[in-house]
């Protein structure tokens, strides 16, 4: 995760939680995690605050397709 995210996604903070894992944040609040598969995809998953789990969006070949997956997911 080298790349700097587009400028319509610069406002997410990406923190690692273990390797291949990421935490999603906008604004202080977490909205997803990043998971890197083992066929080198990276999947989303945004939490669902209603149903208190997480709702996986897919699997992408970029971080950034990924986060971007995220931001239009509200």
């Amino acid at each position: 995760m080298t790349a700097p995210l587009p400028a319509r996604l610069r406002g997410y903070d990406l923190q690692p939680v273990r390797e291949g894992v990421w935490r999603v944040g906008e604004r202080g609040h977490v909205i997803g995690h990043l998971f890197e598969a083992h066929d080198g995809r990276v999947h989303a998953r945004r939490f669902h605050t209603a149903s208190r789990a997480f709702v996986e969006l897919g699997g992408f070949c970029r971080i950034e397709d990924a986060v971007a997956a995220l931001h239009d997911s509200r």
